[in-house]
């Protein structure tokens, strides 16, 4: 003979009490994968905002370094307003330099480089449509006296 437990008399037979946990449990893995989503999607277009491209019309220096005419892209790395800037062919890094943020009364109307007409010198990097700009070299108040056309 089989011995059975009577259920509570309050208690909501076995199975659905199953069904319902396996649906909150459901819901709560997928509450915690949208969140691991947002959290992945915050920390991309973090980093996607420290990258640009340029490109060079002409040669140019950067802090003493020769930068032939082409297109390079730009990586910058740092936390507050001192940065570490990188120009890069492809993987490779061209040049390496320390820059600093600074910002700007309004955002640029296109991207620039501020080159010094007389060295040739980069002195200041500026982005479409931010209110920030990169100075290179000790120029946060950089003139613009010329510009080489940025992509």
């Amino acid at each position: 003979m089989v011995k059975r437990h009577a259920e509570a008399p309050n208690q909501p037979p076995r199975a659905w009490v199953n069904r319902a946990e396996k649906d909150r449990m459901n819901r709560n893995s997928l509450l915690k994968s949208l969140i691991f989503a947002l959290a992945v999607l915050l920390a991309t277009s973090a980093f996607a905002s420290n990258k640009s491209s340029i490109n060079l019309q002409e040669a140019v220096q950067v802090n003493g370094q020769q930068l032939a005419a082409g297109n390079y892209q730009l990586r910058w790395e740092g936390s507050g307003s001192n940065v570490e800037l990188s120009f890069l062919q492809g993987k490779k890094v061209v040049v390496k330099t320390a820059a600093k943020m600074v910002d700007l009364d309004h955002p640029a109307a296109y991207d620039a480089a501020v080159v010094d007409t007389s060295s040739r010198t980069i002195s200041q990097l500026r982005f479409a449509g931010k209110k920030y700009a990169l100075a290179i070299g000790g120029g946060e108040k950089a003139e613009a006296t010329d510009s080489a056309g940025m992509k």
